[in-house]
């Protein structure tokens, strides 16, 4: 079978973490080598197919004329696939250290692993059905890891992670149904595939509004962002995955697929499909970030962030032009940097510290002096500050709104400047609390209390330093999103 080398990246961490499940390593150093070396390959393999160039494609198996499991790597594939490729053998390094505190290591990577197949499954996928596929898949494979702990809490939040996604899932099958019988070919096209002379246009509305729907679980949109708050309960290698690389990514990926390369824009703006989507996308924006200024829990305020960053890719998303694609691309890339970040500081905090809610945080910072540095060029760049990608990202979400000239779309910088004030006091208040903590009320956390190892710090500095690089270098990085939203990738 020719090609068949495109699906390597995708099979090996799903059988690695199979076999990994079935025949634990004991030695836990040994494993971690273990792990941490298949990852890197993995990536290493990823990253050559995924920047070869090449433009070929592997059909697996097809059931039927349109219904086929397709491969095939194009522009917007590449930037997901990079992003799981390029933060997951960092997460991991992370998680080696995190873990020894938990139990059932070798569950946990073995889930953790087979994610990173399935999360690269999604970015090859060539088709819908492809698509669908893997991120079913996803589900199953992460809801053990929601409830890794299987404290109680952790059991509802898998439950609920679990209800929430089946119900999304039913709503992108009925588009799946729709794009397989009336589109026009296979494969992901940019501009779409849809027939619009089979099926009358406001019926195709209808389902791309239910699909936007039900692939907004995974996004996180309002009111299906409950499972994501929930599932702030796992451990924070699973958190950060959940909430930056993988699981959130998909569900704006998916939108993303669907809005430019399925349904395609010509029969979606200016409808009453595009006010509704927008609307949804910018009601989770100052939902998320009012309600992670309230949140005094670490995780769940960033959670909360989570939720209003996602539904910024989606904002852009929904402006239905290149300039609102390549938009939300920016975005997708500058928060899952900097909410990594975030997620693994908090995770470091807990780790180190046992501290939990951000009013036990005071003066912490001086004893975690990198680690607080690290989760300030964060904050910066969730806020939008110069010299960060998240100021590249939320500029091009603002032209692409101001280009989109209609009322909504004005309505789309308003709430832009008031997620990013509420952003600043979200992420700032932490980094205040940490340096500058009112007089008398510093906790001290023990003299032996420090930064964590290498494994902690070295993704960490990592993350910021690609947040301020891409900042002031980002030149490349639009070039590219440029070309992926044109069509020539």
């Amino acid at each position: 079978m020719e090609n068949i080398y495109i699906i390597l990246p995708i099979l090996l961490p799903i059988l690695a973490g199979a076999l990994l499940f079935f025949f634990p390593i004991k030695d836990r150093m040994k494993r971690n080598i273990a792990v941490e070396c298949l990852v890197i390959i993995n990536s290493a393999i990823s990253l050559g197919i995924l920047w070869a160039g090449s433009k070929e494609s592997l059909i697996l198996f097809e059931l039927y004329k349109n219904v086929s499991l397709l491969f095939r790597i194009d522009g917007l594939g590449m930037l997901f696939g990079t992003i799981v490729s390029t933060l997951w053998p960092l997460a991991t390094l992370y998680a080696f250290e995190y873990m020894t505190h938990e139990t059932r290591e070798n569950t946990f990577f073995a889930f953790y692993t087979m994610t990173y197949g399935v999360s690269l499954g999604i970015a090859y996928a060539g088709n819908m059905m492809t698509m669908y596929l893997f991120y079913e898949l996803l589900t199953l494979v992460t809801i053990p890891l929601v409830m890794h702990t299987m404290i109680p809490r952790a059991r509802r939040a898998g439950r609920q992670y679990a209800y929430y996604s089946i119900g999304g899932a039913a709503f992108a099958f009925t588009s799946l149904i729709f794009i397989t019988v009336y589109g026009e070919g296979a494969s992901f096209a940019i501009g779409g595939v849809m027939d619009h002379t089979l099926v009358d246009d406001n019926i195709l509305r209808l389902i791309y509004v239910m699909a936007f729907l039900g692939f907004g679980v995974k996004a996180a949109v309002f009111p299906l962002h409950g499972w994501l708050i929930s599932a702030s309960v796992a451990p924070t290698p699973v958190t950060a995955l959940l909430h930056a690389v993988a699981v959130v990514k998909a569900g704006v990926f998916a939108v993303l697929r669907l809005t430019y390369y399925c349904y395609g824009t010509e029969i979606l703006k200016g409808s009453w499909a595009q006010d509704i989507v927008m609307g949804i996308a910018m009601f989770t924006v100052v939902y998320g970030s009012t309600m992670a200024v309230k949140e005094v829990h670490f995780k769940r305020r960033l959670a909360y962030s989570t939720i209003s960053n996602l539904s910024y890719i989606l904002m852009a998303a929904t402006l239905m032009s290149p300039l609102g694609m390549i938009a939300a691309m920016c975005h997708m890339v500058a928060h899952a940097i900097g909410k990594i970040c975030a997620f693994f500081v908090s995770g470091s905090v807990m780790f180190k510290t046992g501290y939990h809610f951000i009013p036990a945080l005071d003066g912490v910072g001086h004893q975690m002096k990198k680690t607080f540095l690290t989760f300030t060029v964060s904050a910066m760049s969730l806020t939008g500050i110069p010299l960060t990608i998240g100021f590249i990202s939320k500029w091009r979400i603002a032209k692409a709104a101001f280009a989109g000239e209609t009322l909504l779309s004005y309505g789309v910088v308003i709430v832009l400047f008031y997620a990013a004030l509420m952003a600043a006091i979200y992420m700032f208040t932490v980094v205040i609390r940490a340096f500058c903590p009112e007089k008398g009320k510093e906790r001290l956390i023990g003299g032996d209390t420090t930064d964590p190892t290498w494994r902690m710090l070295i993704p960490l500095g990592v993350f910021a330093a690609a947040m301020i690089v891409l900042g002031v270098h980002s030149g490349p990085l639009l070039d590219f999103l440029e070309q992926v939203a044109a069509g020539s990738i």
